[in-house]
């Protein structure tokens, strides 16, 4: 999903972009990699691959380690050898949601669950292996292409169905077009380190946002069940609240994100061919 609206993206600005599937590069395979920075000679590596299924990690830690750590850390070391710029993408997930309110890059991260800590570890990796690496932790992402509930909703909503939406799980949604543009934008600047990437505004519950769903896309309200978290009963823990703020993108000079809702209407226009 990310992947190819950073594809996307990157073209439309005149990038000459290189977007290679799983099949095509195994981030895990340190020769593959550095083969293949060898032959393309890239400005930029923006790495938008890791296994997300939060609840199958728990089942299967050593192949997220893979794409979560062991990949990271070969992109890092081969844009530090070919001198490119490494964006990597990590997750709100690191933290434990205890804090109700905004986590900043100066928040002290505390991962839960096999997911959280392959990426919390993926994080440390890149910035050991490669100084000049950006970590940009996101979460709540959705759009074209997307499976996950966020991304499917107005599809479920419009044929009909009844959806349960968590409504005391609180996040700062993100709209992977938006996303894939801040990657970009972080790409070309002389940066390093943290930043949090999420669209601005105060955060909401799942539940909030199939209300907005339903609001914008003139779907049934009453197709919305709200349940608490706790009704789930989903193998992997999740933070309660991973609101996420970024004090950094003020300092290099980049504007914050648009509003979530803002967002959330385009891709909806998009989406329903309004």
């Amino acid at each position: 999903m990310v992947a190819s609206a950073a594809r996307a993206h990157c073209g439309s600005i005149g990038d000459d972009v290189v977007a290679l599937t799983r099949q095509e590069l195994d981030i895990a395979a340190s020769d593959a990699v550095f083969r293949m920075l060898q032959s393309e000679r890239p400005g930029a590596v923006l790495n938008c691959a890791a296994y997300t299924d939060v609840d199958g990690a728990e089942a299967n830690p050593d192949a997220w380690r893979r794409a979560n750590i062991d990949g990271v850390r070969f992109l890092a070391v081969a844009t530090r050898e070919f001198d490119a710029k490494f964006v990597t993408i990590s997750t709100d997930y690191v933290f434990d949601g205890a804090d109700s309110g905004f986590y900043t890059e100066a928040a002290t991260p505390n991962p839960r669950g096999v997911y959280a800590e392959t990426k919390y570890e993926g994080e440390l990796a890149a910035a050991e292996a490669n100084d000049r690496s950006i970590i940009v932790r996101s979460g709540w992402i959705y759009g074209t292409g997307g499976t996950n509930f966020l991304s499917v909703m107005h599809r479920l909503l419009g044929e009909g169905k009844r959806i349960k939406a968590i409504r005391d799980s609180y996040g700062t949604p993100t709209y992977a077009l938006d996303l894939a543009r801040r990657l970009r934008e972080l790409a070309a600047t002389d940066s390093s380190g943290l930043f949090h990437v999420a669209n601005s505004g105060d955060g909401t519950s799942y539940l909030g946002f199939a209300e907005k769903v339903c609001e914008l896309g003139g779907f049934d309200l009453t197709l919305i069940e709200p349940v608490p978290h706790e009704d789930l009963k989903r193998p992997a823990p999740r933070p309660v609240s991973s609101k996420l703020a970024s004090v950094r993108m003020e300092e290099i000079g980049l504007a914050p994100l648009r509003y979530w809702e803002e967002a959330l209407a385009e891709f909806l226009d998009s989406e329903l061919g309004k």
